[in-house]
């Protein structure tokens, strides 16, 4: 294969992967993972490298629109990427001596994990009084309804949705995911923050989580300019592609379809590690 073919087949597998990413809502790690590894033959640290920096691209890209519409809560943000990026680095010198065969089958497993969390039916969740430790740090908000209507919440359990956080941050470092289903769970389900606050927070968390761990795979020469930029740039094309799609298309079905389409590529990442063809 020659270096302009292995380039097409990557920038149009970006291009897919960002635009399945953006629409199922799983970010396009999960796609370019596999089909770095598994068609193209790329090792998987590399391929987890270069899945980091697309997340890095991607959510700087849309998180900068969520905070300037007031949705994000910055000071929640950056108090719980300190665990994220504890848990990242921690998660990124682990995959560097971690079985391939081992990160290949948790990659399959954890994709299992957030196809079927994207089809669990999102519930608001709105608690008006804080905990007394959420009260100290000052980690309630507000965000816009669709009439413009400021709507206040409150928060719980900040410790149990800081150690959820940590272990988020560990499987973003191990797997070059944004492991947004972690983080969603640990602020939707655990810290009781509206579901539309939690979504958009991770988004802008996501990118500093990949940030950190991204660090020491540079250090351990796992990221390949030549492999990253195609890959960077067919993600944020296919990602603005899906994100106009979105909004024509009934996210539903989308879902459905996508979290079926990421099942079968996630058993097949588990039999590869399993018969050690990764």
């Amino acid at each position: 294969m020659t270096v302009l073919t292995f380039t097409l087949i990557m920038l149009l597998g970006a291009f897919l992967a960002g635009f399945i990413g953006s629409l199922s809502g799983l970010g396009g790690g999960i796609i370019i993972i596999p089909l770095l590894t598994i068609v193209l033959g790329v090792d998987i640290h590399l391929a987890i490298g270069t899945a980091l920096v697309s997340v890095i691209a991607t959510s700087s890209g849309s998180a900068s629109a969520y905070v300037k519409e007031g949705i994000t809560n910055m000071r929640l943000g950056i108090f719980l990427e300190i665990a994220t990026t504890i848990g990242a680095v921690g998660g990124a010198l682990l995959s560097a001596i971690a079985p391939t065969s081992f990160i290949a089958v948790l990659f399959g497993l954890t994709l299992i994990f957030s196809s079927l969390n994207s089809l669990r039916k999102k519930q608001e969740h709105i608690v008006l009084e804080s905990s007394n430790l959420a009260k100290t740090l000052k980690l309630n908000g507000t965000y816009p309804s669709q009439n413009g209507e400021l709507i206040s919440y409150g928060t719980k359990n900040v410790i149990g949705g800081f150690s959820m956080m940590g272990i988020a941050g560990m499987m973003s470092g191990l797997l070059g995911i944004g492991s947004g289903a972690f983080k969603v769970i640990a602020m939707d389900n655990i810290m009781r923050i509206p579901f539309k606050v939690s979504t958009t927070t991770s988004n802008f968390m996501m990118g500093v989580t990949a940030m950190a761990s991204s660090v020491i795979y540079i250090q351990k020469g796992y990221i390949e300019p030549g492999i990253c930029m195609p890959v960077v740039i067919g993600v944020l094309f296919g990602a603005m592609t899906g994100a106009k799609v979105l909004v024509k298309a009934n996210p539903k079905k989308l879902r459905i379809f996508f979290a079926v389409l990421i099942f079968f590529l996630a058993i097949n990442m588990i039999y590869n590690g399993l018969t050690g063809k990764i």
